[in-house]
C-alpha cells in the first residue's frame, strides 16, 4: 500500500458537502483507506482570475493503485462532480479540484503527472491544510514547515466543523 496526499478545492456551489461525497468516492473507487482529513479552509483565489474565495482541504489515503491509475480515478471523480477541464479557465472557478500532491516518496515527471505536485511549495492553500494531517512529512527533501515559511498564508481561514 502507498500513502498518497490529495488536495481538494472548489468555489462553485456547496463545496464542503461536495468534499464529503468526493472523499467517499475516492476511497471507494481507489479501494483506499482514508487515514487523515484536514479541516476545511476558506482561501483567497490564486492565479489572478477574479472569482469567489475557494474552500480547500487535504486528505491522506492508503491505496494499492499506481500513481497514474490514482490520477485517472481523481479526474473521473472531478468529472462526476461537474468539472470540465476542456471548458474551464485556468485557475478559474470550479466545482471540484482533486490534485495528487505526493505518492510515497515517488518522483515522477511525465506529460500526465508530475510528483510531487510541481506547485505544491508555492501554495499556502495546500500547505496549511497539509500541516494538519502530515506536519512532519518531508516531500522532495523539504519539510512542510520550511515550505510554509516561504509563502504568505494571509487570508486563509479555518472554517468551523460541519455538524
Amino acid at each position: 500500500m502507498a500513502s498518497a496526499l490529495i488536495a481538494l478545492g472548489g468555489n462553485v456551489g456547496n463545496v464542503r458537502s461536495r468534499f464529503h461525497s468526493a472523499i467517499d468516492a475516492v476511497c471507494r473507487q481507489a479501494k483506499a483507506t482514508l487515514t487523515a482529513r484536514s479541516s476545511d479552509y476558506e482561501t483567497p483565489p490564486w492565479g489572478g482570475v477574479e472569482q469567489p474565495s475557494f474552500v480547500n482541504a487535504c486528505i491522506a489515503i492508503e491505496t494499492a493503485l499506481a500513481p497514474h491509475a490514482l490520477l485517472a480515478v481523481l479526474q473521473d471523480i472531478e468529472r462526476t462532480f461537474g468539472r470540465d477541464r476542456a471548458r474551464e479557465t485556468r485557475w478559474g472557478p470550479r466545482t471540484l479540484d482533486l490534485d495528487l500532491i505526493a505518492y510515497d516518496d515517488v518522483v515522477l515527471d511525465t506529460p500526465e503527472l508530475t510528483l510531487p505536485h510541481p506547485r505544491l511549495f508555492e501554495r499556502a492553500f495546500v500547505l496549511v491544510p497539509l500541516a494538519e494531517i502530515a506536519p512532519e512529512r518531508v516531500i522532495a527533501g523539504r519539510s512542510r514547515r520550511e515550505a510554509l515559511g516561504r509563502v504568505s498564508s494571509d487570508g486563509i481561514v479555518r472554517l468551523p466543523d460541519l455538524d
